[in-house]
């Protein structure tokens, strides 16, 4: 360095760069130093706005820029023009290298900068001044040019004609002066009016890619990046204002992110997925690589500059300057390394976007694109897989990518320095670890598989939670709480044995990770001796050091590799996805015709194969406006003829003709299909709001009395796949849709099944032949009744058409058809309609509140950080005393860790009193390439080496020392893991009983408030964070914050002074964090918020895709999803830029860090004071500093985050309402032996708030009498057997069971298994059928028997496999109507005195209906039965009816009188019925 510097100034080695000379500036300082310099900076500063994008036209410019412009290219020519003097007089102005490089380096940055300038003018900044800082910059050169035309003045050259060059020299010194005046000037020009520059940049934004509808763009959307200078970029000053608003909370909504920078909108259109993402993404990918090298490189920098440093401590003889450059070196060498390496990880998060994005619109759009048919070959949940999971495997696959290389790259470097320091020693060492290597993968194979089996048991547990959930009034009416939990609990074990395989296995590995530097370290060691080699010091240190860095790449590379072949596996996946057929419509159907519809010979399948094909026969609709009626039996081929109209079947042959296809189809599916928004927004399905049609369309379809009870009316939300409305809601709602969209051929699959006549005639008369009347209809129908008033009827029968002609032609065929009266037109009409009603409208007054808070209501969402209770909770779950020894044995690991290290400096300081000898310092400053590895806290820093000669009884002693706490870090590593693991597994038994319990002992009010996936996730995905996710983040953190105290005791020990940087750094550090926290965790929670729409909008698509395609929406709904795409882009950017925001400002206290180290070991080394020992343990420490502070950050957030589950569970086992457990009275183990129940002035609401649902009933039921119920729906039929089975607590009155107060009794046990139910929809859970009858198993196989036998179930269970066949979930694998006799079956075993049916005949044919009621007769004879009736004629031969009437006991009397009274309500019933 000296010898460039005399060389270039042509000064003496003395002094190579003199400050002062004869009373000035020296030359070379102020060309260099002044000049050089400056205009370097400068010029790298004015290079990071070359990239700023144009803006729209029509930007006014501000007048000064034409000025700076041509100022700063004159600047560039005078410079030019300044070296030609300079090289004609050789040395007469100075040494002509130094005029050349200085002026040259001058010349281009000025060009530099008047490009940046005019970029500056175009872009956005025309309107205002630019950037100030930009225009400080120029002012840096101005002192050496004043210093300059002063030293030539003073010489008194500055106009001599005998020196003519350095006249011109002068003279173009003065030029430059006056343009660099003339460029200051511009800048300081008055700027245009605020107003007009803020009307540009509304107009600048309207030309945003995708901005979002509706928001003001002005003032607050701003665009991330764009137009950003390179220190804007480099230290994202740009995201400052988003930071600030997350930290005064007031980032509230998607819409507070700023939007993506331009090259983030492109979504490409993949093919061959792999190779169009290659293509469009390839080149940047493969560009960033180059940003990775340099990083990497760099980060050896650090310890070979580490070592040199050091050495010069050691020595007395180096100059001064040697040690100022060393320190420079290691700033400079971090700084780089630091903004390199964050600028990599920033831009490979870029690039992500954009594959995350491109991946998930390729599989949209496919969904959308492909037919029904070929679509079925993968479950929603797998396609809705694609898009979450495959797509991020795929995004993490760019990030492991440049591992591959660059992990195998340092291993490389890291072997080279090795084999100088110990030769072929270091073949031992390395064969050791690579012996690891298969250890390693053994273990991981074993934890893969346990976590595989764990999560299949974790399935099993969360699918009988379902169950439990589903069926949780039945389990409640027949008391069966503790057998479900005894098999949740037998699931759970299972899954916890898994679990703590997975955490030991776990926890070996941590263990090895540790061991593993120290045994290779001593294994070279022992090779080298035995080579016969003399063992040094210097040679164990940097041995030591060389293998800390060699442990990372080797341990990491596995997996980097799994990873990349997960993302094959994906890739493969997704592409096959890819691959199916589109729907091709221009195929599919023929052109021209003048029908409204037409097939010849036509064949269709639902499978590619040609078996089963469904055969229509030539038919064809002439007329414009006819209704077709479809009719035959279930499974005859009515839904198939219509899925073949809209083209989502395969055709085998034939054609088909269907005028109009541009404009699609009105249809109204069999299974309503209902998307997640309000009323409205589903009927208008993106057509615009025209309030005649819409009152009209809503009138059709009998929905006004609907929409009145609605909460909010048609502005109510409906909930996924319409959970809050009833199925006849859900039908005419879907009917609306259709009509709504003034369609010219209607396609409509039974929209009359899932409502009572008065409706179905309404809709009949209103809809189908009112505001269709001019359509084309084809309706499809099991209400023959309704069809005498169609244009023609198809009879349909095994996928054919067998008649087509008038209805008085084929109706009567169809009657001949003798089961379809009875049992399908039942099951069809009534099934959904008698269920739904009676529980939807049953709870009509509940509901209709409830549903305001509920759906507006999301999960409750905890702001802010998390309390403290939440901790203490978690701590308790531990269990004190353990959670203490945890933290102790931390504390012992630390410890000795860092007394190993300092042992190692105290051994170079020993030697280094004795001899002044050379040191070798190393440092594993590989680490800071990776703080996402939670072990890389468990290897040393490293270490710092000296080389002395000296007896090897020392350094025996020495080793022995090293080895031996060495030994004992290593056992307190075991102790410590072993006990972590134990512990997190104790808090995940403790939390899962808890909440367990709780949950079962709820009230059944808290499940019907409560959606059952909010309690699932609970069960599911928190509890998995306590079991799993929780205790490794938890493990990071705890081991990075002991890791920065073992660290700051090191370097303070070291080196006292550092304190005074160290504590404003600290505080520095603090609110950096709290600064960062505050606003990630909003960010965060607006990701996740904004992330659902997109899973709920796509699931939601992919079951109404032939809703969707027929009514050709699918353009509009892509958007949707793009939409929703961007939202959450923009929420997942702004959070990653946030963490590389606080990254590099993090990197930027660690160069603090250790340039302060740095200058204060000079400092002391001039005085005599340094310990070089500990100023190189000191600084290998510091080097890693960036790296613990991010870590302790980022593993903090997410413990905090991961917290949250704790605290959703915790807030399930405290706050959720359970019913009373205690009973105050005894009863006899036979009551009630009679069956007497009287009912006491009976007072009910659901819930406080809402009108009561039973008002004051009284009545009593003598025991063995038979009592029918009977009343309109909603009047409080069913509410009548909740409160005696004390579902529901009374408000007032009492209810007595042979005398005694059901209140007095123990709610669970008690009240409820001593009486018998037969619910209205029959649950039966997975298991066998014994486990379903008897699930205490407290009957014999006999006792079983003989209750199918009377239930007429014997033979189809003896069919089926006997008591121990399985039922499949929710009894599956029976039909509706042998369910419900399996739950009779159930009542009968009970042998009850009271038995309660709430009759859901709806689901059984009338044969099977008499059979029930015959023996309930016999066998209840001499029992009390409480019957509610649908069908009237069920309960005409009971002893006394009870008919209700809001909530009230109307009348109580016997059938006969009731129906001969004139004016009573049970007449007007029965008449009713009638019709």
């Amino acid at each position: 360095m000296e010898n460039i510097l005399t060389g270039l100034c042509g000064t003496g080695p003395e002094d190579p760069l003199p400050l002062w000379v004869r009373g000035s500036v020296g030359h070379c300082f102020n060309q260099l130093m002044l000049n050089a310099i400056p205009h370097a900076i400068l010029a790298a500063v004015s290079a990071g706005f070359l990239g700023t994008p144009r803006s729209g036209s029509g930007v006014p410019r501000r007048p000064g820029w034409r000025c700076r412009i041509a100022a700063s290219f004159t600047l560039a020519g005078l410079f030019l023009a300044d070296i030609i003097p300079a090289a004609v007089s050789q040395q007469e102005l100075g040494p002509v290298y130094l005029e050349v490089l200085a002026s040259g380096i001058a010349a281009l940055t000025w060009l530099t900068h008047g490009v940046a300038v005019l970029m500056l003018c175009r872009s956005i900044h025309g309107s205002t001044r630019g950037p100030a800082a930009l225009a400080l910059l120029t002012l840096l050169p101005l002192p050496s040019l004043i210093i300059t035309l002063v030293w030539y003045c003073q010489r008194g050259t500055a106009w001599s004609p005998a020196h003519p060059a350095v006249s011109s020299r002068f003279t173009i010194l003065c030029l430059q002066l006056a343009s660099l005046l003339v460029y200051v000037i511009s800048y300081l020009l008055p700027t245009t009016e605020r107003h007009e520059f803020l009307s540009i940049n509304s107009s600048w934004q309207q030309d945003q890619l995708i901005s979002e509808p509706g928001t003001s763009l002005l003032g607050q959307q701003r665009v991330a990046e764009d137009g950003e200078s390179w220190l804007s970029r480099f230290f994202y000053a740009w995201m400052n204002p988003l930071m600030e608003r997350g930290y005064q909370w007031k980032l509230n909504q998607p819409q507070d992110v700023y939007l993506l920078p331009r090259h983030l909108h492109r979504a490409q259109e993949p093919v061959r997925l792999f190779s169009v993402l290659h293509a469009v993404f390839g080149l940047r990918f493969y560009l960033l690589g180059l940003l990775k090298l340099a990083g990497s490189l760099l980060s050896f920098s650090g310890p070979l500059l580490l070592n040199l440093l050091v050495n010069f401590m050691e020595s007395r003889q180096e100059p001064l300057s040697h040690g100022v450059l060393y320190a420079l070196g290691l700033f400079a060498g971090s700084f780089l390394g630091a903004l390199l390496r964050n600028q990599f990880s920033y831009e490979v998060n870029k690039m992500t976007l954009m594959v995350r994005a491109a991946v998930i619109s390729a599989i949209y759009r496919k969904a959308l694109r492909v037919g029904s048919t070929r679509l079925s070959r993968f479950t929603v949940g797998e396609i809705v897989n694609f898009m979450s999971t495959d797509a991020s495997r795929l995004v993490n696959f760019c990030l492991s990518f440049h591992e591959v290389w660059s992990l195998p790259f340092q291993f490389a470097i890291t072997l080279y320095l090795l084999y100088q320091q110990v030769g072929v020693a270091f073949l031992g060492g390395l064969a050791l670890a690579l012996l690891l290597v298969p250890i390693n993968k053994v273990i991981a194979n074993r934890i893969m598989m346990s976590n595989k089996e764990m999560l299949q048991h974790k399935d099993a547990r969360v699918k009988l939670m379902t169950e439990f959930l589903r069926g949780i009034r039945v389990i409640k009416f027949y008391a069966w709480e503790k057998h479900f939990s005894t098999r949740i609990n037998a699931c759970r074990a299972k899954e916890l044995q898994k679990l703590r395989a997975i955490k030991y296995l776990d926890a070996v590995c941590v263990y090895l990770w540790a061991a593993l530097p120290v045994v290779v370290s001593i294994v070279i060691f022992i090779t080298y001796v035995l080579l016969g080699h003399q063992l040094t010091a210097t040679k164990v240190f940097t041995a030591l050091a060389l293998v800390g860095m060699l442990i990372l790449p080797l341990n990491s590379f596995p997996w980097v590799l799994n990873g990349t072949l997960e993302a094959k596996v994906s890739l493969d996946r997704i592409q096959r996805f890819l691959e199916l057929e589109d729907q091709d419509l221009e195929a599919y159907y023929a052109l021209g015709t003048a029908s409204a519809i037409e097939m010849r010979g036509a064949d269709f399948s639902w499978a590619p194969v040609k078996e089963d094909t469904h055969q229509v026969a030539p038919f064809h609709f002439p007329l414009q406006g006819m209704l077709l009626g479809v009719v035959g039996k279930v499974g005859s081929g009515k839904s198939s003829l219509l899925a073949a109209i809209t083209g989502e079947l395969i055709k085998q042959g034939g054609q088909v003709y269907v005028c109009d296809l541009e404009q699609g189809f009105g249809l109204a599916t069999q299974e309503p299909w209902i998307q997640f928004a309000t009323v409205r927004e589903n009927i208008l399905f993106g057509r615009d709001y025209d309030a005649r049609l819409y009152e009209e369309v809503v009138e059709a379809c009998a929905l006004s009395e609907d929409l009145n009870i609605l909460p909010a009316g048609d502005q109510t939300e409906v909930g996924e796949n319409g959970v809050t409305l009833s199925g006849g809601q859900k039908a005419r709602i879907a009917l609306a849709r259709a009509v709504y969209q003034e369609k010219e051929l209607y396609l409509l699959d039974d929209p009359l099944a899932a409502v009572d006549a008065d409706v179905a005639n309404h809709l009949m008369r209103k809809c189908i032949l009112g505001v269709l009347q001019h359509k084309t209809r084809i309706l499809c129908t099991h209400r023959t009744e309704f069809l005498e008033k169609a244009d023609a009827l198809l009879l349909m029968d095994n996928g054919r058409i067998v008649e087509t002609g008038t209805p008085a032609d084929i109706l009567p065929l169809v009657e001949a058809i003798p089961k379809f009266k009875d049992v399908d037109k039942r099951q069809k009409d009534k099934a959904p309609d008698e269920q739904s009603q009676e529980e939807d409208i049953e709870t009509e007054a509940e509901e209709s509140s409830q549903d305001n808070h509920l759906l507006h209501k999301e999960e409750e969402k905890k702001e802010g950080a998390v309390a403290f209770q939440v901790y203490k909770a978690y701590w308790l779950a531990v269990g004190s005393c353990l959670a203490l020894s945890i933290l102790f044995s931390l504390l012992l690991m630390q410890a000795s860790r860092n007394v190993s290290d300092w042992w190692l400096s105290h051994w170079i300081s020993s030697i280094s009193k004795t001899a002044n000898t050379s040191v070798m310092v190393c440092s594993a400053s590989i680490r800071l390439e990776y703080p996402d590895f939670p072990s890389s806290l468990l290897l040393g820093p490293g270490a710092l080496t000296p080389v002395p000669s000296n007896s090897s009884a020392d350094v025996n002693f020495y080793l022995m020392v090293y080895g031996s706490i060495a030994g004992a870090n290593s056992l307190f590593t075991i102790f410590r893991a072993f006990l972590f693991a134990y512990g997190t597994i104790r808090a995940a038994i403790v939390i899962h009983n808890r909440l367990l319990q709780r949950v079962i002992k709820a009230t059944v009010t808290f499940f019907d408030t409560t959606p059952t996936g909010r309690i699932l996730n609970r069960f599911s995905s928190d509890l998995y964070c306590v079991d799993d996710t929780l205790p490794f983040i938890l493990n990071i953190f705890l081991a990075n914050m002991y890791g920065l105290l073992g660290m700051l005791v090191i370097i303070t020990y070291g080196l006292p002074w550092i304190g005074l940087v160290l504590l404003p750094l600290a505080a520095l550090y603090f609110s950096i964090q709290r600064y960062y926290r505050r606003t990630s965790r909003e960010l965060k929670r607006l990701y996740s918020l904004t992330l659902s729409p997109i899973y709920t909008h796509f699931s939601e698509t992919l079951s109404g895709l032939s809703s969707i395609r027929a009514m050709r929406a699918a353009e509009r709904f892509e958007l949707e999803n793009q939409l929703h795409l961007e939202q959450n882009q923009r929420c997942l950017f702004a959070s990653n830029t946030a963490m590389q925001w606080l990254d590099i400002r993090l990197q930027m206290i660690g160069v603090a860090v250790v340039t302060a180290i740095a200058g204060i070991a000079i400092i002391q080394h001039q005085k005599d004071l340094g310990n070089p020992g500990l100023v190189g343990l000191a600084l290998s420490y510091a080097l890693s500093v960036t790296n613990l502070l991010s870590g302790l950050i980022s593993s903090f957030t997410t413990t905090e985050t991961m917290m949250v589950s704790v605290e959703r569970t915790e807030e399930y086992t405290t706050d959720i309402p359970v019913e009373p457990q205690d009973k105050v009275v005894q009863v006899a183990a036979d009551w009630p032996s009679r069956g007497l129940v009287e009912f006491q002035h009976v007072v009910l609401a659901y819930r406080a708030g809402l009108p009561n649902a039973l008002d004051g009933v009284s009545f009593t039921v003598y025991p063995g009498e038979k009592v029918g119920i009977v009343g309109r729906t909603g009047s409080g039929k069913s509410t009548l057997f909740l409160a005696l089975f004390r579902m529901l607590e009374l408000k007032a009155g009492r209810i007595l069971l042979d005398g005694v107060d059901s209140r007095l009794l123990s709610a669970l046990l008690s009240c409820r298994s001593r009486l018998a139910i037969i619910p209205q929809d029959p649950f039966l859970f997975s298991g066998s059928i014994r486990e379903n009858l008897d699930p205490q198993g407290k009957r014999t196989d006999a006792e079983l028997h003989e209750v199918l036998e009377q239930c007429h179930l014997r033979d189809a269970v003896t069919q089926m496999g006997g008591l121990d066949s399985e039922l499949g979930e929710r009894g599956k694998s029976l039909s509706v109507g042998q369910r419900q006799l399996v739950c009779l079956a159930r009542a009968l075993l009970t042998q009850a005195k009271v038995l309660c049916i709430d009759e859901a005949t709806a689901s059984v044919d009338q044969r099977t209906d008499q059979l029930l009621q015959q023996t309930i007769r016999q066998r209840f004879a001499d029992k009390t039965v409480l019957t509610i009736a649908h069908r009237l004629n069920t309960v005409l031969d009971s002893d006394r009816v009870l008919v209700m009437q809001a909530g009230r006991a109307a009348e109580l009397d016997s059938p006969s009188s009731l129906s001969q009274k004139e004016g009573s309500l049970f007449q007007r019933l029965l008449r009713s019925g009638q019709q």
